[in-house]
């Protein structure tokens, strides 16, 4: 039974769940007018913690040499359920498609520059730890 929960497939199918679900419940939870009407804010919001924790999983792993199943458990498959650069997209485009020019350049500016900055604190907390 143990060899079976720590197979690499496993660990992923497990972590993708976990974030796949916090995804659909940041939908759920998330206001629509935290930055404003018809916003995508849970993406935005989910992309920013995904990034974070997949650069402390990282750190964490690269500082400790701790083996991969964390890596394949949080990294792969939890941020990579959590995180989802399709929606991203697809709120981009209907974005631009409804003449919301301003908005879909801030959701662009906003996922990229939050995303890179949580990845990066995620990465220096993460080789602290």
């Amino acid at each position: 039974m143990r060899i079976l929960l720590t197979h690499p497939a496993v660990l992923v199918f497990v972590g993708g769940g976990a974030g796949s679900l916090l995804r659909y419940w940041a939908g759920r939870l998330i206001p629509a007018t935290l930055i404003g009407p018809s916003f995508p804010n849970a993406i935005l919001f989910v992309n920013v913690v995904a990034s974070f924790v997949l650069g402390a999983v990282v750190g964490w792993v690269i500082n400790r040499s701790a083996g991969d199943e964390m890596r394949l458990l949080i990294g792969v498959g939890f941020c990579g359920g959590l995180s989802t650069f399709s929606s991203f997209s697809y709120d981009t485009v209907v974005l631009l498609q409804n003449g919301r020019f301003a908005a879909a350049l801030l959701n662009v500016g906003l996922n990229i520059l939050l995303c890179l900055l949580a990845s990066a604190g995620g990465l220096m907390l993460g080789k602290g730890i």
